[in-house]
């Protein structure tokens, strides 16, 4: 049976892995951890188009149903009609799900305020302190340590919203689809209002992709579907869903640097834009401007 494939991107800590677990009440419905998926269709699109005995002998037809394959195949063990593959880049690839995979693109973007999102990873990184024996620190000190950078709450957000850090690949990749002209493709899911009325947004989710509601249950909820968090981040604990929904998390204000606040302040126009007109970021700051002058990747065509 031919599944229907649908996608989620969006930003870190903004509901994603919350999202997934209540899609996952439905009996229809399959939506695992982030996927390798987007990645293997990217690298052999990039082999392909740089490959000289491609070049030597093109088979676009082949090369088409070889990336349109991926997904199918990883998702053979699945036995849900419905699947939803996550991807934080998926808005930049609208083109790799129309021209690959040949389905229409419905991609749910899970977001929330850039300094809720700030503090959300700083108390996580603050309650997984490393313990001896854990096979690496937390991917955001990591990184610190790489570059020789000092390890404190200023520079892990400086890092988190520049254009290596997690934050700033997430606004990137949607922003380029916004700019691409995919808006229409995306849903955007506000982490706040899904936890202050959960199935008023998925009833929104619903339509959205044309599927028929489902009354979903907002208590003992668990991720079935859990990483391996310690291995992958260096954090046991990122993809944890709390048996109640509810939010728990401290008011940024508490934890963030007001360096950081300030910064925030200044840029939350453009850093959220989804919800305000597009601006430039302020010159009187270090956060970069998502780029979105990135090449668009045409697929293979006779």
């Amino acid at each position: 049976m031919s599944k229907k494939f649908y996608f989620m991107a969006g930003l870190p800590r903004a509901g994603s892995t919350l999202l997934s677990t209540l899609l996952n009440q439905n009996p229809r419905f399959y939506s695992g951890p982030s996927s390798p998926v987007l990645g293997a269709m990217y690298t052999a699109h990039s082999n392909f188009i740089g490959n000289e005995l491609y070049t030597g002998y093109p088979k676009p037809d082949s090369v088409n149903k070889i990336i349109g394959s991926i997904i199918e195949n990883w998702y053979d063990d699945v036995e849900e009609e419905i699947i939803f593959d996550k991807n934080r880049a998926w808005c930049a690839r609208v083109p790799f799900i129309e021209g690959y995979i040949r389905q229409e693109a419905k991609i749910i973007v899970p977001v929330r305020r850039i300094d809720e999102i700030l503090a959300s990873i700083l108390t996580m990184i603050k309650r997984n302190p490393f313990q001896e024996g854990q096979p690496r620190i937390n991917f955001v000190d990591e990184y610190l340590v790489k570059s020789n950078i000092p390890i404190n709450d200023e520079n892990r957000c400086q890092h988190l919203l520049n254009n290596d850090g997690i934050i700033w690949e997430s606004l990137n990749a949607t922003k380029l689809g916004v700019d691409e002209g995919h808006s229409d493709k995306f849903h955007y899911v506000d982490y706040n209002d899904l936890v202050d009325d959960p199935q008023t947004e998925l009833n929104k989710i619903y339509t959205f992709l044309g599927e028929e509601s489902f009354e979903h249950s907002f208590n003992g909820l668990s991720n079935q579907h859990r990483e391996d968090d310690i291995t992958t981040y260096g954090l046991g604990d990122m993809h944890e869903v709390h048996s109640k929904l509810e939010k728990t998390s401290s008011d940024s204000s508490e934890v963030l640097p007001a360096s950081i606040i300030e910064l925030y302040n200044i840029n939350k126009e453009t850093l959220e834009f989804w919800k305000e007109p597009i601006k430039t970021f302020s010159t009187q700051t270090k956060v970069v401007a998502p780029n979105t002058n990135q090449n668009s990747y045409n697929l293979f065509s006779q």
